[in-house]
């Protein structure tokens, strides 16, 4: 009797669905409503790593990076009820994000839907609105159907979420197997006349700027708009925390597109007279609250180039639009003649590079811990290739202006202004690389919401360096208080526990920095001595951003109010 004429249980037809696909790591917190895939992935140990975290939203969060990592779809296994509920705040970031991701939910069993069971949810409601699809399996013979489907549809277009609702009965039940392989994906190829149009527009710019973003870009992909930019003068900028797309150090970039933005690099989008807009949506905070460029119509001339249809002329009407995926627009873009260009072009780029190398040389600042200096630091002493993670919060704007990204997949960061992003998605980054050096990011506020998983860190043994910026509040809310409301803060002080024996009561080696120069050596010692290190930078609530004190914001604001 050969395999495939054997039944198998639903929890077993996962799994087996999942190897199909490829997947080598699952994250999880065990629940009961899923336990017969949990016995299924038991026999299946060697092909698949089961990470057990310590909260489901951690878990989804690690998902959600494996899914930025590897450009395949993450996997998280959740409980039915509290278990989704935590968990959806990584399936809200990968949907912001456009990052491939498959989360199971343990559903109550079929016999007791629609009586509001113990810990019952519709997860097709409650998750229609932000994930690709949702769906629920009634049919254990189904699965690998399903589970094909889901794979497929967080990868095509514009990539994201799906969640499926696996009823606990369901998956005891039997069926015989159905034997599929990995989905194959199509990608979308930009249109020749589309080319040629982009190709016209662009012999006729004096200020073209190429902006880029998105996830999915493989090695030839960068190369290509490497020298697309290369070949055409063009100044390339990074959208938010997407500035590892493009070599930091090339002669090229010109800096980032996002929050704390350089006023002078503001000024450039505005004044371009032809904007190529790659894998970017252009949202909110990438056109700073849509106001770079007017809507629909902008007043330059915009290539958009998306994967998806329902996202070209969503908000603004391209002058071209091109509906492609980023890999094959930049290997056609690569191939085209190389469109003659003027001095001025010439003296466009050179003017932005040189704005950008001003604006990320950081001045001279009287603090007892610089967080600028940190960034210097950590710019000096890591290797290009490691990857550096970070939540939400001001203290990201350092790292964000002051730290050149050079290697891909190396800015590890939610673009939905997700807090607690950055420990999770660290262990992420160390299980899927562990040859490569990996910092977390993190502020005090931000570190606490997912601090629990140190337990993770010290249970797989993850080399791991974390650093919290510990100023005793809430940065970022703290800054708009006293920006909309001077002198009238509430609801963000914190109450922090000691972050060096916190960190030690983990099994962790920590160390506590009072003085920007003492940084550097303590890095050095959290690097080389192996295992994973936490350092804790005490920061000053005055040194609020790279660009304000508090008392200085709330002064402005006062004399604004007067």
């Amino acid at each position: 009797m050969s395999d495939h004429s054997k039944l198998r249980t639903g929890g077993q037809l996962i799994a087996e669905a999942l190897l199909a696909q490829r997947v080598d790591t699952v994250f999880c917190v065990p629940g009961e409503s899923y336990l017969d895939v949990l016995n299924a992935l038991y026999a299946h140990q060697d092909a698949i790593r089961v990470v057990t975290c310590r909260h489901e939203g951690a878990a989804s969060f690690m998902a959600e990076a494996h899914g930025k990592l590897s450009g395949r779809p993450g996997v998280c296994l959740v409980t039915r009820g509290p278990g989704a509920t935590n968990a959806s705040i990584g399936v809200h970031t990968a949907f912001q994000d456009s990052t491939p991701m498959v989360l199971l939910v343990g559903q109550v069993g079929r016999d007791m839907m629609e009586r509001e069971a113990f810990q019952e949810i519709d997860y097709r409601r409650m998750f229609g609105q932000f994930a690709k699809w949702a769906a629920q399996i009634d049919d254990a013979a189904r699965i690998p159907e399903f589970l094909a489907r889901a794979f497929s549809v967080a990868q095509s277009g514009r990539p994201g979420p799906v969640v499926l609702a696996l009823p606990e009965d369901m998956l005891t039940e039997s069926a015989f197997p159905v034997e599929t392989a990995q989905v194959s994906v199509p990608q979308a190829h930009p249109a020749p006349d589309a080319m040629q149009r982009m190709h016209e527009c662009l012999a006729h710019a004096q200020r073209p700027l190429l902006l880029l973003g998105g996830v999915g870009w493989e090695a030839d992909g960068r190369e290509a708009i490497t020298r697309f930019a290369q070949q055409n003068g063009l100044p390339v900028a990074c959208t938010f925390r997407r500035q590892d797309l493009f070599d930091n150090r090339h002669p090229n970039y010109v800096g980032e597109v996002g929050i704390g933005l350089n006023p002078a690099l503001a000024k450039a989008v505005r004044e371009s007279d032809l904007l190529i807009a790659v894998g970017t949506r252009l949202g909110e905070i990438v056109t700073s609250g849509y106001t770079l460029l007017d809507v629909p119509a902008p007043r330059q001339r915009l290539v958009h180039v998306l994967a998806a249809p329902e996202e070209l002329g969503r908000v603004y009407q391209a002058t071209v639009p091109v509906l492609s995926h980023m890999n094959p627009f930049a290997r056609a873009a690569a191939a085209l003649e190389p469109a003659a260009y003027s001095a001025a072009r010439a003296d466009w780029l050179q003017t932005l590079r040189a704005s950008y190398e001003s604006y990320v040389e950081p001045p001279l600042r009287e603090a007892r811990v610089d967080p600028a200096q940190v960034i210097v630091a950590l710019r000096d002493t890591l290797q290009r290739d490691a990857i550096l993670t970070n939540g939400a919060g001001n203290y990201s704007a350092w790292a964000h202006r002051y730290y050149p990204f050079s290697h891909a997949r190396s800015q590890l960061a939610p673009t939905s202004g997700a807090m607690g992003y950055g420990v999770p998605a660290a262990i992420a980054a160390k299980l899927r690389h562990p040859e490569r050096q990996v910092v977390c990011l993190a502020g005090d506020g931000c570190f606490m919401m997912t601090a629990q998983e140190l337990a993770t860190v010290k249970r797989y043994g993850l080399d791991i360096v974390f650093i919290v910026f510990n100023n005793g509040m809430y940065g970022t809310i703290r800054m708009h208080q006293e920006t909309n409301y001077p002198g009238r803060p509430i609801g963000t002080d914190l109450c922090n526990p000691d972050f060096v024996m916190y960190a030690q009561s983990f099994g962790l080696r920590a160390e506590r920095v009072s003085r920007s120069q003492d940084f550097a050596p303590v890095l050095q010692r959290a690097l080389q001595t192996g295992g994973a290190a936490l350092i804790e930078l005490e920061i000053e609530p005055e040194i609020l951003t790279p660009r304000a004190t508090l008392t200085e914001l709330r002064e402005r604001a006062l004399r604004q109010t007067a």
